[in-house]
């Protein structure tokens, strides 16, 4: 008997499996693997640094599918999202899109250009750039910091009928702790990295300081604070119950965040991960205002909200699951409820030692990952193509490449790594590039054709594994 994938590329059967979802390396054809990046005339900034280590990188990778997924990947916040100018007081300034939604979120713009802070010290252009991102987002945290999105002016919003306090400026206000963690985590490593201090001015100090004003209103010891959230939709995981300010909660010094990273709804109010990004963003900025502001006063708030707030995960967020042991779940309420669930958006549990809350091998760390990557967690998928964890914001059987790439950003085991780097590499819909989702059993169905944050990332991934595990570069994954 032919073998099924041999009668397939010697009939005349090839063209209908393509059209089918059969992606070509599985058919055994020869792929295209010509650039997808757009004209360099059209690209929206060109830096010296990233194009040299595309070419470095690339040259390690065999696989040749990889390392045309790297090179389209890597770049593509800079070729097709930033908007750069610098404004008439000299200041650099940098509008972000997310990707297919012309908007610019805290979150996704800081992880968007991250991976280029390591080549600021190579490429002045660069460093500008991102400079100019820190500075917008002080300019949006000024405007609201209970927003998560953001337009590049006040043009108003698809969203402007929401039950929330908009703004012309605001694209969309869902409240979640991580949006203001992201921009203390963008300008606390460029001043670390390139020891430019002009982005840490008085506006930033202002911001700082709405920052850590903001987290004590929603750890709601007084009160449930200013901020509130409806949406008319048919979709539960869009609004908030309770009038908008979400489900009960008991003051126990944890921050509450009414959405999580993907911008769905939390059920309990504190979400964990990001209660732990708190804690190291309010250490950052009392470092900043330490050595930068040198306020005595207001990094003794920092770093007591911090310590207040860590107080606080190790007493309520450290819980027993049935069959796991101790770890630590992805929200509670302060009652005693717990939700065993994971996010696959960043910070989620598989992300806590990428954020720099506890080490990889933290025991409690360790069951949580394994509770995250196991038929345990309701949205975990085994899929033709390899494993990964889905969402409810895109619903059964999809797959978030992001929390693959996040699984081999925080392992340390290179066959683990490199099923990954597999997985992957065979899961883009033979498109290139990093979707939000993907079936789990047919990639050429996914979501968001078009997500920088993705793409981003995955050059990351490529780069960490460019200097720790070289030699997994040099295998092909077909």
């Amino acid at each position: 008997m032919v073998a099924r994938r041999d009668f397939i590329r010697n009939s005349s059967l090839l063209a209908g499996a393509v059209a089918l979802g059969f992606p070509k390396a599985v058919l055994g054809m020869a792929a295209d693997y010509t650039s997808q990046r757009p004209p360099l005339a059209q690209r929206k900034f060109t830096s010296e640094a990233v194009e040299r280590t595309i070419a470095a990188i690339k040259g390690q990778i065999a696989d040749p599918k990889l390392a045309w997924m790297f090179e389209n990947c890597f770049p593509n916040t800079l070729d097709t999202t930033v908007q750069f100018k610098v404004e008439k007081n000299g200041r650099p300034d940098t509008f972000v899109l997310t990707g297919d939604i012309h908007a610019m979120w805290l979150r996704d713009s800081t992880a968007q250009v991250w991976p280029y802070l390591a080549l600021i010290k190579e490429d002045e252009k660069l460093k500008q750039l991102i400079a100019g991102v820190v500075n917008r987002q002080t300019k949006c945290v000024l405007i609201d910091p209970y927003a998560n999105a953001f337009n590049e002016g006040p043009t108003g919003s698809e969203w402007d009928s929401d039950l929330t306090e908009m703004k012309p400026e605001l694209h969309e206000r869902k409240w979640e702790i991580d949006s203001l963690c992201y921009t203390v985590r963008l300008a606390y490593n460029y001043w670390k990295e390139s020891g430019d201090k002009s982005v840490l001015d008085d506006n930033y100090k202002k911001a700082a300081k709405l920052i850590v004003k903001t987290f004590k209103e929603q750890q709601r010891k007084e009160g449930k604070g200013p901020y509130k959230f409806q949406r008319k939709t048919p979709i539960q995981s869009d609004t908030a119950p309770n009038g908008g300010y979400g489900a009960p909660m008991q003051p126990v010094g944890l921050i509450v965040s009414i959405f999580r990273p993907s911008d769905d709804a939390t059920v309990f109010p504190f979400l964990i991960p990001s209660n732990m990004f708190a804690v190291v963003s309010l250490r950052q900025l009392a470092e900043i205002s330490d050595v930068v502001f040198k306020d005595a006063a207001f990094t003794k708030e920092c770093r007591d909200l911090a310590e207040e707030v860590d107080r606080a995960i190790k007493a309520y967020a450290i819980v027993e699951h049935p069959q796991l042991g101790h770890m630590y779940p992805l929200e509670v309420d302060g009652y005693g409820n717990r939700l065993f669930l994971d996010d696959t958006n960043v910070p989620s549990l598989l992300s806590i030692p990428y954020l720099g809350y506890t080490t990889v091998d933290d025991p409690i760390y360790q069951n949580s990952r394994h509770f995250v990557w196991s038929t345990f967690h309701c949205w975990f998928y085994k899929g033709k193509y390899g494993d990964g964890v889905g969402s409810p914001h895109t619903g059964p059987d999809f797959i978030w490449p992001m929390s693959i790439i996040m699984k081999a950003l925080t392992s340390s085991n290179p066959e683990e790594i490199a099923e990954c780097l597999k997985t992957l590499r065979n899961t883009d819909g033979d498109t290139g590039f990093i979707h939000e989702s993907y079936h789990k059993d047919d990639p050429t169905k996914y979501t968001r054709k078009w997500f920088a944050w993705a793409n981003t990332l995955f050059g990351e991934l490529m780069m960490k594994v460019s200097k720790d595990h070289p030699e997994l570069l040099k295998r092909q994954y077909a």
